[in-house]
């Protein structure tokens, strides 16, 4: 298995995690915006200029996207493009 297919499919892995933990999160209310995480088409609002909302992001891990996640995890997650996630837009 080649290493990109490899971080890939840990990424993956790791976000169907967070997503699961995130639905008992959202209960609660302890969720936070995290940018450059989600997957293209995937972000739950705010992908820049040329988009509108939820669903526009038009490359994975775009950092001017967000996706929410349960508060206190967005900093830790690494991404395969070679940056954790931000509570603020990254610029690329």
């Amino acid at each position: 298995m080649s290493p990109k297919l490899a971080a890939a499919i840990a990424t993956a892995v790791s976000l169907a995690g967070v997503a699961a933990h995130a639905d008992d999160m959202k209960k609660d209310g302890a969720m936070e915006k995290c940018y450059g995480v989600a997957l293209a088409g995937e972000n739950d609002c705010a992908a820049g200029p040329g988009t509108t909302c939820a669903g526009t992001s038009t490359k994975d891990y775009q950092g001017n996207a967000w996706k929410l996640v349960p508060a206190g995890t967005c900093e830790s997650m690494e991404t395969p493009a070679g940056h954790n996630g931000s509570l603020e837009a990254i610029e690329m």
